[in-house]
C-alpha cells in the first residue's frame, strides 16, 4: 500500500461496509467517518456534497460516478476503480490511492493537496484548475493527460512522466527537467523559461536588432 507523507499511519476504522450494491444511488450529503467500504458498487453514484472522513475503501467502483463539491479527506484507496469518474470543486487532502485504476479521469477545480498517487497511471485524465501542493506523483504517469491551471507547488514530480501533456498554466517551480520525462509536454512560455532556469540557463529579454 502506498504510504502517506510523512510516514503517517491510516487512522483505524470503527465501523464498516461489505458487498453493498450503492450502483445509480444519490449519496448527497452523505457524512461518514472512520468507515471501511470493502468491495462497495459506487458505479454511477451521484454525489453533491457528500463527506468521507479518514474513510478507507478497498476493491471499490467508482466508474462513471460524479462528485461535486464533495469531501474524502484522509482516506485511503487500495484496488478502486474510477474510469471515467468526475470530481468538481472536491477536497481529498491527505488521502492516498494505491493500485488504483483511473482511465479518462476529470477533476475540475478543488483541493488535492498532501494527496499520495505514487505510480498511479493518470495518462490521458484530465486535471483542470486543481490545487495539488505537496502531492506525491513520483513514478506517476501522465503521457497525454490535460494538467493545467493546476497548483502544483512542492508536489513530487521525480520520475513522473508528462509525455505529450498539457501542462500550461500550472505551477512547475518544483519540476526538475532531468528527473521527469517531457518529451511532447505543451508548456506556455513562462514555464519555458522556468525550465530553462532550472537546467541552469540565464534567460533574459530578447536584445534589439543591429541597427
Amino acid at each position: 500500500m502506498a504510504e502517506r507523507r510523512y510516514g503517517a499511519a491510516a487512522p483505524p476504522t470503527e465501523s464498516e461496509v461489505r458487498h453493498a450494491d450503492w450502483a445509480c444511488d444519490d449519496i448527497s450529503g452523505q457524512e461518514h467517518t472512520r468507515v471501511a467500504f470493502h468491495d462497495v458498487d459506487l458505479t454511477e453514484v451521484v454525489d453533491q456534497g457528500a463527506s468521507f472522513t479518514e474513510c478507507v475503501f478497498s476493491d471499490c467502483r467508482f466508474n462513471a460516478s460524479v462528485h461535486t463539491d464533495a469531501a474524502f479527506v484522509n482516506c485511503a484507496f487500495t484496488n478502486c476503480s474510477f474510469f471515467d469518474a468526475t470530481f468538481t470543486g472536491c477536497k481529498l487532502v491527505g488521502s492516498v490511492f494505491d493500485r488504483c485504476a483511473f482511465g479518462l479521469l476529470k477533476v475540475t477545480g478543488g483541493d488535492w493537496s498532501f494527496v499520495g498517487l505514487p505510480g498511479a497511471d493518470l495518462s490521458k485524465s484530465r486535471i483542470v484548475g486543481a490545487r495539488m501542493r505537496e502531492c506525491d506523483l513520483t513514478g506517476a504517469k501522465l503521457a497525454d493527460a490535460t494538467l493545467t491551471h493546476a497548483d502544483l507547488g512542492g508536489a513530487l514530480l521525480h520520475r513522473t512522466d508528462l509525455s505529450r501533456a498539457d501542462l500550461r498554466g500550472s505551477d512547475l517551480s518544483t519540476l526538475d527537467p532531468l528527473a521527469a520525462t517531457l518529451r511532447g509536454a505543451i508548456i506556455d512560455p513562462d514555464q519555458a523559461a522556468t525550465i530553462a532556469e532550472a537546467l541552469g540557463l540565464d534567460v533574459r529579454p530578447a536584445l534589439p536588432p543591429p541597427s
